[in-house]
């Protein structure tokens, strides 16, 4: 049995392993343990995971919002345990919890070259914009940030 629950502190070290064994997922300084950790505390209840029926992590959405619009960072689900409805699930949960914060809208970003991620948005009612472009300014000396 899957358990879903709104992600801790302590979900953060296996938060960043299944990142880091999955293609598609790009990392960065930004996602350090304590950035992660300051990212939570910033949006409570936002964020969840999916856990096995031993307690592993198998899934996880980051989620937060500026007051404005949502953002999901990071949603996740182990090659194992997909097309079982755990990605859905956890991007439901993220949205109610937006929702409820006064969100009405949720961006996020897929890499360009993830076709799983883009085929998974898609699939759950996700559309791509081609209307903008992202533009970063980065503020101090770290490119990786």
């Amino acid at each position: 049995m899957v358990v879903l629950r709104s992600m801790t502190e302590e979900d953060i070290p296996a938060a960043l392993a299944l990142w880091q064994g999955l293609p598609g997922i790009g990392l960065r300084d930004a996602d350090s343990p304590a950035a992660l950790a300051k990212y939570l505390r910033r949006n409570p209840g936002c964020s969840f995971v999916a856990l096995d029926e031993i307690g592993v992590l198998i899934g996880v959405s980051l989620a937060g919002h500026d007051g404005r619009r949502g953002y999901l960072h990071h949603v996740a689900v182990s090659e194992r345990h997909r097309k079982q409805g755990l990605g859905r699930e956890l991007v439901d949960r993220c949205a109610a919890a937006l929702k409820a914060e006064g969100i009405e809208k949720i961006n996020f970003w897929v890499k360009a070259d993830n076709a799983t991620g883009l085929a998974f948005w898609n699939r759950i009612g996700g559309r791509e914009r081609t209307d903008l472009v992202i533009v970063s300014l980065i503020l101090g000396d770290n490119p990786n940030a």
